[in-house]
């Protein structure tokens, strides 16, 4: 129970933090790819943030055997560059390009009532279930 009461309290401040943030904004998002427009650079001290964040956490895990609240880290062993990653990155370019949404603030989006969200987080979970039936894991 404890596990799930802080993932919750961990993802609220992260949602409250795209929300703060503006990233579960379109527009904004569509506004900072836009680097040969009229380009909004602000959400590179988002990006700068959640980096600094990401690296001081990797940190942390290379020096502990597992986590705090699991029984192992899950962390890939994949290093090197392949098709189905590259192919992966550039849908996710596309996609973000194309809605101005990424993942999470998708997911913070669609608590705000956003229907264009709800359909991304569908085509998400839907893009999930192409790749398990393309892997042979559906």
């Amino acid at each position: 129970m404890t596990k799930i009461i802080l993932a919750l309290i961990a993802g609220t401040i992260f949602g409250l933090g795209l929300a703060i943030s503006q990233m579960v904004n379109p527009n904004k998002v569509l506004a900072f790819l836009d680097i040969a427009g009229d380009w909004d650079p602000s959400l590179a001290l988002v990006m700068a943030g959640a980096l600094a964040v990401a690296a001081t956490g990797f940190r942390w895990a290379r020096r502990h055997e597992k986590p705090v609240l699991g029984s192992r880290f899950h962390i890939t062993l994949k290093t090197a560059l392949d098709r189905p990653l590259l192919a992966g990155a550039a849908l996710f370019g596309v996609g973000w390009g194309m809605t101005g949404f990424c993942p999470g603030p998708a997911f913070a989006s669609m608590a705000l009532g956003n229907r264009e969200a709800i359909v991304m987080v569908a085509c998400i979970y839907a893009g999930f279930w192409a790749a398990g039936l393309l892997n042979g894991k559906n």
